[in-house]
C-alpha cells in the first residue's frame, strides 16, 4: 500500500477543482494548473468532504508500478492545491564583480563574464523579479503556481554559469553554500 496515495488531499476555500477523464483542473488564486493522470490511478473529487481521493484497484496494490504511480499522482496533485494558494518560489544570486541580470520583457539577460549576455526566454506562468540596488550580488526571485516549472526555470539559469570553487563566481541558490578551494601554492 502507498502510505502517501492513500491519504485524501485537503481542498481549501476558494479553490476550485475539476476531475473529467483521468484530467485534474484546480484553479485559485494564484492560477489555474491541469494534471493528466495515469489510467492506472483513479481520481475522484468529492464536493462535500472538499478533498481529493486517489485510489488503485485492489488486485493491482501489489503492482510495485502502480503503487509508485499512486504516491507520485497524489504527490503532484497536492502541489497543484499548494502552487495555487500560496505558489512556489526559488531565490538564485549572481556572483561576480561586473556580472548583473535583468529582466527584458519575456526575456532574462545576463551578464556573466562571457563576451555576448545571456538571453534566457522566461516561460509562461512564470514571474521573474531582479533586485538591482543589491552590492556585488544580484538576488533573483523566480515564483509561480507550477512547483516543476520554477524548479526547472531556476536550474536552466543556474546552469549558465555555475559558481566555481576558487572565486565562488556564478550563478548560485541563495541557500546554497559553495564548498571552496585554495588555489596553487608557489614558492616556499
Amino acid at each position: 500500500m502507498s502510505r502517501i496515495g492513500k491519504q485524501p488531499v485537503a481542498v481549501p476555500a476558494g479553490v476550485k477543482v475539476s476531475v473529467k477523464d483521468g484530467l485534474v483542473s484546480v484553479e485559485g488564486p494564484k492560477g489555474k494548473l491541469s494534471y493528466q493522470t495515469r489510467p492506472e490511478v483513479k481520481v475522484t473529487w468529492t464536493e462535500s468532504e472538499k478533498a481529493i481521493k486517489c485510489e488503485v484497484d485492489a488486485d493491482r496494490k501489489g503492482d510495485r508500478l502502480v503503487r509508485a504511480l499512486w504516491g507520485t499522482t497524489r504527490a503532484n496533485i497536492r502541489n497543484m492545491i499548494d502552487g495555487v494558494t500560496k505558489g512556489y518560489e526559488k531565490n538564485l544570486q549572481v556572483v561576480g564583480t561586473g556580472w548583473s541580470a535583468a529582466v527584458m520583457g519575456k526575456k532574462l539577460k545576463l551578464t556573466v563574464g562571457f563576451a555576448n549576455s545571456i538571453m534566457v526566454n522566461i516561460p509562461d506562468g512564470i514571474t521573474v523579479a531582479v533586485d538591482k540596488a543589491a552590492g556585488e550580488t544580484t538576488p533573483i526571485k523566480v515564483s509561480g503556481p507550477d512547483k516543476q516549472m520554477v524548479g526547472q526555470f531556476a536550474s536552466a539559469v543556474r546552469s549558465k554559469r555555475k559558481p566555481e570553487p576558487y572565486n565562488g563566481k556564478g550563478i548560485k541558490y541563495t541557500e546554497e553554500v559553495i564548498k571552496r578551494k585554495q588555489g596553487k601554492q608557489f614558492g616556499s
